[in-house]
This record gives structure tokens, C-alpha cells and sequence, in this order.
């Protein structure tokens, strides 16, 4: 039996069996690469969902975990630490926004949202206690929590998991008129992820955010966007919104936040929303800890000073050219922004799952979503000599299978 093989069979016979992923083993990475227990080498083209949009094992980041890990870890919120402080000022720096909420994964900054928004409604705008509604869409990923699932689209996300919390309305991805229409003066805000990313790569109609945003502001109502996938570079804009020129009043970040090497997550926001919060309302043990703050504040360093926004827009365009070019009756569309891609095959395709178990063998690693879409979404520290290397890969795959 291969090392692989034992590591696959402990797992299958001792772990919940609550995810379905590829047969390789990974014991180490570096960059945009990653080897298994066997010492193949495979290019990762997931990013851990993009949460390692800085390369795994970033070096610096590697060092300032260790370093802080080495002085203090965890304080809890009960006391002050010195990481807190100088990361939300650079974040509040970087973002433009007056204030930042620190938590831990993407879930929890989501549901840190829902409740900044229902008591803004409540407290800010007068809409009577427990009557905030929150329009959502239709496809939307924003987490795995029994709130979230109960506004989710997808009927395997919400099987079982039942009873839900109410408020939310599901509206078409991609309808503005929809939202106006469905806006009452109980409406809270609207939570909308500006490219769905679990949804497929799925880009809404161009001026879809900005309309939103005329909406929303019209109505006095708040512009969510869930930038979990979609921000900190991964669109070849520190955040997806800023192609359509606009500002939301609450923005989600976790994931790349700390570079795939801790979990960290946030909201953003002004003082009008932030300010509902009072002591006592909302907290986490370990969010905002000094451990997380550090790591994050050197992977937001290493985004900006190593230029990988800028170079997700460059190499973005130069992967999608090359994969519209490719002659395959599989391929249904290519679509992406930035280094996040989506190629949505025919559904007589067999499946996107068949054709991610090919690349496994040629050496790359990708991820099916939605059953008929292959996912790409490299580290954005790739190159373009590795993204050719990576095409040549992809071309066989879907010429020859």
C-alpha cells in the first residue's frame, strides 16, 4: 500500500464522510506548488479557494506566524494586544473604510453582517424589532452555518438542516429591477458576492453593482458584497466591486486575509454601521487575537509590495485568451475576471469531475463545481511561463478525453 493509500483509508474509515475530494495525499507546498505523500508534484490551481492567493508558505508570512507564535498567541478580546491596533489601521488604510470588525473564518464574518445589518435596520433606520429582511440570490455561496444554509439555492445545502432563520428573500443573480422591486421599508440590506464563485464563476451583467448600488442608496438600504472569494486580488482588483466604481456599505473579507496560513476574517465598514455595536453585542474568542492580526497584516503587505493584484489582472487575461483558444467540443464558455476562471463544459460532456481526475494525473490540481464546471484559480504568485505549463496540460485533458 503507497503511503497515499494508507493516509486516504484512515481518513475514509475515522472522518466524517462530509466532503468528496480528489485522491491526493498533500504532506508539502511551496508557492504554487504542492507534493503528495509519494513525492508527486502537482501545480495547485484551487488556492485552497482562494485563501492562498499569496503562494503557499509564503516565506515572509511563514515568519512573522512563527515569530508571533513565539511571543503571545492569544490574549482573548477580555484584554488589549499590540497586532490589533496597527491591523485595522492598515486595513482601514488599504480599504478606505472608517472601521474593522476582526473574526475568524468566512462563515462567521458573514453572520457578523446579517447582525450589523439587522441592528443598523433596527437601531439607525427604524424598521421594528425582528422585521429586518435581507435580500439575498439565487446560486449564492456565503457559508455552511444553519442561518446561511437557510437561504442558500442549492436543496443539498438545506436537506435536514431545517428549521431556519427567517428574513432573508431570494432574488434572481443579476436582476437589479428584481431588487427594486422587492425593496419595502423593511428591507435591511442586500448581500450580494460580486462574482459567484462557488456558484461557477458566474459574472453578473455589466452596471448589475452599480445599479445595486443607485438602488440601495435611493432606498436607504445597505450594499452587502461577500468578498471572500472574489477580494484581495483574486480578480486583478483588490476588491471585485471596484470594476464598476463603487462602495458598498459593508464588505466581508476572510480567506487570503491571512494568506492560507491562519484563520482570519473581517468586516468593513463606516462609522453609520459600525457604530451599532456596543460591548456585549458581539464578539469571538479568538477573533482579532494577536497571532491572526500579525500573519495578516504581513500577507496584506505581501499583496500590495510584490505587486500580485496588479499581476492577476496581467496574467488573467493572458490565461483566458489561451484557454478560448482551444479546440474542444467539451467547452461550453470560458469566463473569469483575474486569475479566477471558470470553463463550463456541455453537459454531454460527462461531468467536470472526470476531466479534474485527468489533470490530477498530468500534474495539476483543480476542483469541480456545480457538476459541469472546472474551476481555476491559481496562487496569484503563478507565472506566466507556469500558467503555459499549465495550459499545455489543460489542452490534452480536454482535447483527448
Amino acid at each position: 500500500m503507497s503511503q497515499s493509500a494508507r493516509f486516504i483509508e484512515l481518513e475514509e474509515q475515522y472522518g466524517a464522510h462530509n466532503y468528496h475530494p480528489l485522491d491526493v495525499v498533500i504532506t508539502r507546498a511551496e508557492g504554487i506548488w504542492v507534493w503528495d505523500a509519494d513525492g508527486n508534484r502537482y501545480m495547485d490551481c484551487l488556492a485552497a479557494y482562494s485563501a492562498v492567493n499569496q503562494g503557499h508558505c509564503h516565506p515572509r508570512i511563514v515568519k512573522t506566524l512563527v515569530e508571533q507564535a513565539c511571543r503571545v498567541a492569544l490574549t482573548s478580546r477580555a484584554f488589549r494586544n499590540d497586532q490589533l491596533g496597527p491591523f485595522c489601521q492598515e486595513l482601514c488604510e488599504l480599504t478606505g473604510f472608517a472601521r474593522v470588525l476582526p473574526m475568524n473564518t468566512g462563515a462567521e464574518a458573514v453572520e457578523t453582517a446579517i447582525k450589523a445589518a439587522r441592528k443598523w435596520a433596527t437601531t439607525v433606520k427604524g424598521v421594528p424589532e425582528g422585521q429586518a429582511e435581507i435580500l439575498v440570490f439565487d446560486g449564492n455561496f456565503h457559508g455552511r452555518t444553519t442561518t446561511i444554509v437557510g437561504f442558500s439555492s442549492e436543496a443539498q445545502y438545506r436537506f435536514g438542516f431545517g428549521p431556519f432563520t427567517p428574513g432573508f428573500r431570494m432574488l434572481p443573480y443579476g436582476d437589479a429591477d428584481a431588487v427594486e422591486a422587492a425593496i419595502t421599508p423593511d428591507t435591511a440590506a442586500v448581500l450580494v458576492e460580486p462574482i459567484q464563485g462557488e456558484g461557477g464563476i458566474i459574472i453578473p451583467p455589466e452596471g448589475y453593482l452599480k445599479r445595486l448600488r443607485e438602488i440601495t442608496s435611493q432606498h436607504n438600504v445597505l450594499l452587502i458584497t461577500d468578498e471572500i472569494q472574489s477580494g484581495l486580488g483574486r480578480t486583478g482588483k483588490l476588491f471585485a466591486y471596484e470594476h464598476e466604481g463603487i462602495r458598498p456599505d459593508v464588505v466581508i473579507i476572510g480567506k487570503a486575509l491571512s494568506g492560507g496560513m491562519y484563520p482570519v476574517s473581517a468586516i468593513l465598514a463606516d462609522d453609520e454601521v459600525m457604530g451599532v455595536f456596543r460591548p456585549g453585542d458581539h464578539g469571538s474568542t479568538y477573533g482579532g487575537n494577536p497571532l491572526g492580526a500579525a500573519v495578516a497584516r504581513t500577507a496584506l503587505k505581501v499583496l500590495v509590495e510584490e505587486g500580485l493584484v496588479e499581476a492577476s489582472a496581467e496574467l488573467g487575461g493572458h490565461f483566458m485568451e489561451r484557454l478560448r483558444a482551444i479546440d474542444s467540443p467539451h467547452i461550453a464558455e470560458i469566463r473569469g475576471r483575474g486569475l479566477w476562471i471558470g470553463i463550463e463544459l456541455e453537459a454531454e460532456a460527462g461531468g467536470a469531475r472526470r476531466f479534474c481526475e485527468a489533470l490530477q494525473e498530468e500534474g495539476l490540481l483543480c476542483k469541480e463545481t456545480h457538476e459541469h464546471v472546472i474551476r481555476i484559480a491559481p496562487p496569484l504568485t503563478i507565472t506566466r511561463e507556469e500558467i503555459d505549463w499549465a495550459l499545455g496540460r489543460i489542452e490534452k485533458v480536454l482535447t483527448t478525453l
